[in-house]
């Protein structure tokens, strides 16, 4: 599975720490930058990484900014992503198990290497459950495609 992977600076190490995580583990890893701790705007770095997978080019993706807040804000605004700001294994989990979230936003300055690294693992490892979860994402898809966005 090919994952992609994207940062500002204030999660730059965080991100540069996994994605060596995820190689070492077998995952063919897209760094959609940043390349340095050298203040950036976050923005277009993740929007380019969430058009990755709103468009099918992968089909997850971890985004690292200094609290993972802007980051999942931006990754959300784009059509067919579900990202979820997690900060311990059992968000993660949840988020695939009940929301299919297929970006992930974690805080580069809020969680430390072993802790992401156990968020990763564990956000990677699970399963969508569907059934009525499957019933919910899809009336979040709906949401998506409305023109006035009105429940």
């Amino acid at each position: 599975m090919k994952i992609g992977i994207a940062s500002d600076h204030g999660g730059f190490t965080l991100k540069h720490f996994l994605a060596q995580v995820l190689r070492d583990t077998g995952y063919d890893v897209e760094d959609g930058g940043c390349a340095g701790d050298s203040s950036v705007d976050y923005p277009p770095i993740i929007a380019r990484m969430a058009g990755r997978v709103g468009s099918g080019g992968i089909s997850r993706a971890i985004v690292v900014c200094g609290s993972g807040i802007g980051a999942s804000i931006v990754a959300n605004k784009v059509k067919g992503v579900r990202c979820a700001l997690c900060h311990d294994p059992l968000s993660a989990e949840l988020s695939r198990r009940h929301n299919d979230a297929n970006m992930l936003a974690l805080g580069g300055r809020l969680i430390g290497e072993e802790m992401a690294r156990r968020i990763v693992e564990v956000w990677l490892s699970t399963e969508f459950e569907g059934g009525r979860h499957g019933r919910r994402v899809g009336q979040i898809h709906d949401l998506e495609s409305s023109e006035t966005m009105t429940p």
